[in-house]
């Protein structure tokens, strides 16, 4: 019989609740998800899903529900794995490797980021020296229209590695990894593979992601109408994807020729895709820019990369972050 996996997931949306359906799905997880917003919704009525791998669903939840961070004693049994689908926007209150304290053993509870960006690891490593954390690349496109209420359009495909952690065996790092692999695959419904380099893999998706989601939510415009806008913002487009590109060969992360038209062909113009950012916005949500902009900038800088393209989109960001915030009713 299968050893059935305690999982503690942070972040409830879109992202959250399909990875919470494909770990239940293998029979061999047992998930307590930690919502905010859509708690009480959810609490009483659970998720109306529309999946393309899962069907439709009604009134479907984990095992558990809860509304804030478990305390975890040594008398309770350990969380195997954290699973943290939010949004990465710092700020001055204390940061998710913070708040998940309460629910980690050190030594045992893996953590797994299944978000954005680059250098989220570090204040997770920061904080659990001796926890492997590893790195999970999602390309399932899900959102949450209203509360409790997914629509899942894509399949879900996770790659998943190991974050380097020098105080852990990278045996032992490697084997996590392959091990959460095999757990969130095990339904048949998603598509998980391993990767033994997953920060080449960050690189590559920000090839997209730091241009195509800053770019859409500054202009409001889908990822389509933004490329039939006209030459101009093509060429922006390909001069900061190529800044990219030069910072990740200079992190020593040599990206293949034509990865930014690659990229770029896998988003059909009439697809009219809606970045996450994009959703964001159009929502009156603040925008998770500083890993997926600011950090392959500083990056960037710091090896010695020209990214005024990149130094143009973050302060657009900025600006954008700010007009956001004065319209929120607790500015």
């Amino acid at each position: 019989m299968a050893v059935t996996s305690n999982i503690l997931l942070v972040g409830g949306g879109g992202l959250g609740v399909i990875a919470a359906l494909s770990l239940e799905a293998s029979c061999r997880a047992q998930v307590t998800a930690v919502l905010r917003s859509n708690y009480k919704i959810v609490k009483e009525n659970g998720y109306n899903v529309k999946s393309c791998d899962h069907g439709d669903i009604e009134g479907w939840s984990p095992t558990k529900i809860v509304r804030q961070i478990p305390q975890v004693s040594s008398d309770d049994q350990t969380y195997d794995y954290i699973v943290i689908t939010t949004k990465n926007i710092p700020s001055a209150g204390p940061g998710m490797a913070e708040l998940i304290a309460p629910a980690v053993s050190p030594r045992i509870t893996v953590i797994v980021l299944i978000q954005n960006g680059l250098n989220i690891e570090k204040p997770y490593l920061e904080r659990y020296p001796y926890n492997i954390v590893l790195s999970g690349i999602s390309f399932a496109g899900s959102q949450e229209l209203q509360p409790g209420v997914i629509e899942h359009g894509n399949h879900d495909h996770l790659l998943v590695g190991a974050f380097w952690n020098e105080n852990v065996d990278i045996a032992r790092e490697q084997a996590a990894a392959k091990s959460f692999v095999s757990l969130y695959a095990a339904s048949g419904k998603a598509s998980c593979f391993y990767t033994a380099n997953p920060m080449s893999h960050r690189w590559k998706k920000l090839v997209y992601n730091a241009i195509m989601n800053p770019l859409c939510a500054i202009t409001n415009l889908d990822s389509g109408s933004l490329r039939q806008s006209g030459s101009a913002i093509l060429k922006t487009i390909r001069d900061a994807m190529e800044e990219i590109i030069a910072a990740a060969g200079a992190a020593g992360y040599t990206l293949p020729p034509g990865t930014a038209e690659d990229l770029l062909k896998d988003d059909p113009i009439d697809g009219h895709f809606e970045p996450s950012m994009l959703q964001d916005v159009r929502k009156g949500n603040l925008i998770e820019y500083e890993y997926l902009v600011g950090e392959p900038l500083r990056e960037g800088r710091h090896l010695g990369v020209q990214m005024p393209t990149l130094s143009m989109l973050y302060a657009m960001c900025q600006a954008l972050q700010y007009r956001i915030q004065c319209a929120r009713p607790s500015y």
